[in-house]
């Protein structure tokens, strides 16, 4: 038997809200091309959902009367760009302008209409290993990493 069930991974988020699930599904779905796997609503209450973000899950649930308890992720897209656009578009806050860093990956941060706040990386190059050292020192890598290092990306922010 395994130990972890078919379609989810070790690790699985929760996102919870004061009782705004039900448009957190309709914002990940739009924005993040999820895919809502079900959910468990009684009396207009999420008790239970889950959206399917690229090959991971994503659970969500409404707590109505708790404190805003943001949700900080991390996910890879292929086309940041886009992501950035559709979440703009429905509420979202740009923390981060996309940022090329040394490793290789572009990376933005959005805050959503919910308070959670997405890491967005879109690969865009391949260092080697030889190479990782020279990007790390190149001055417009440490810019980079510096931009991205300072902006507040606090839940209040």
């Amino acid at each position: 038997m395994n130990v972890v069930p078919d379609g989810y991974h070790t690790v699985t988020p929760w996102i919870i809200t004061a009782g705004r699930t039900a448009e957190l599904i309709d914002f990940t779905v739009a924005v993040l091309d999820g895919v809502e796997l079900g959910r468990v609503e009684a009396d207009g209450v999420v008790g239970h959902a889950e959206v399917r973000v690229g090959d991971s899950v994503v659970m969500m649930f409404d707590r109505p009367g708790w404190p805003a308890t943001p949700a900080f992720l991390r996910l890879y897209v292929a086309d940041d760009a886009e992501v950035l656009r559709r979440a703009v578009a429905r509420g979202s806050v740009v923390v981060t302008e996309p940022t090329e860093l040394f490793w290789g990956d572009r990376v933005s941060r959005l805050r959503d209409p919910f308070g959670n706040l997405w890491w967005v990386h879109q690969r865009v190059a391949e260092p080697t290993q030889d190479e990782l050292p020279a990007r790390m020192a190149d001055p417009a890598f440490v810019a980079a990493m510096a931009y991205v290092q300072s902006a507040d990306f606090s839940p209040a922010g």
